[in-house]
């Protein structure tokens, strides 16, 4: 019955209705994704351990701790892009010494420079290069482990979907809009392995992310293009 199955599956439905809401907010580049980031990392350490996904389940901690990272860098670049509108539109701080009378529509002005700036910007090619050698290195490692030291049943695709994943989030919390077109690729592979094994909500999850990566790389081209 749908009922029994519903039940049985509670927790993964709960990970995979998170995991679109982090997706949606990574989208609008909203902070608060990484908080949800943690709860949904944390639901799937239990999914991924349960059904022997081991380096995924791995790559879950490594979230919670790119997470609180990524909370943080967002935060100081918000609070830098803040200031940097301020001092443009010619507003200082009380008690500055070069505090004078600000000019007019300062407002005006600040919430033109706010919106006409973007951060998101684009790999450069040296970064890229290491990024493509880490996950190389980093795919062959875990698919040497999990083949010789657990009970996997799909080492070299567990391991190559990690590995993408660790390179695309560290992506993330930098802002380079090529994050998307690594996880178009690590999502495409996802939907395969996760409806192979049976893992069908978080099929359908991944499934999911593979459209909105998709929606994202555009939304960001969008905002690059009017900066």
């Amino acid at each position: 019955m749908a009922t029994d199955w519903i039940a049985e599956n509670i927790v993964e439905i709960f990970g995979a209705v998170t995991g679109i809401a982090y997706v949606i907010l990574e989208i609008r580049r909203n902070i608060l994704l990484w908080p949800l980031g943690i709860i949904t990392s944390a639901v799937y350490i239990y999914v991924f351990g349960r059904e022997g996904f081991y380096a995924n389940m791995g790559l879950q901690g490594y979230y919670l701790v790119i997470s609180v990272y990524g909370w943080y860098a967002w935060q100081r670049t918000q609070n830098d892009d803040s200031g940097i509108a301020r001092r443009a539109s010619g507003i200082v701080e009380p008690g500055d010494p070069k505090n004078t009378h600000p000019p007019e529509n300062t407002e005006t002005i600040e919430m033109t420079l706010t919106d006409s700036v973007t951060d998101i910007r684009c790999i450069e090619r040296p970064t890229a290069m290491w990024c493509a050698i880490v996950a190389a290195l980093l795919w062959g490692l875990l698919w040497f482990v999990l083949d010789r030291a657990t009970d996997s049943p799909v080492p070299l695709w567990d391991g190559l979907i990690a590995s993408l994943s660790v390179v695309a989030t560290w992506m993330l919390t930098r802002k380079y809009i090529e994050q998307w077109y690594v996880w178009i690729f690590a999502n495409a592979i996802a939907v395969a392995v996760y409806l192979a094994s049976g893992l069908y909500p978080t099929a359908v999850l991944f499934f999911v992310y593979f459209v909105m990566a998709i929606a994202g790389v555009r939304e960001w081209n969008k905002s690059m293009a009017i900066r």
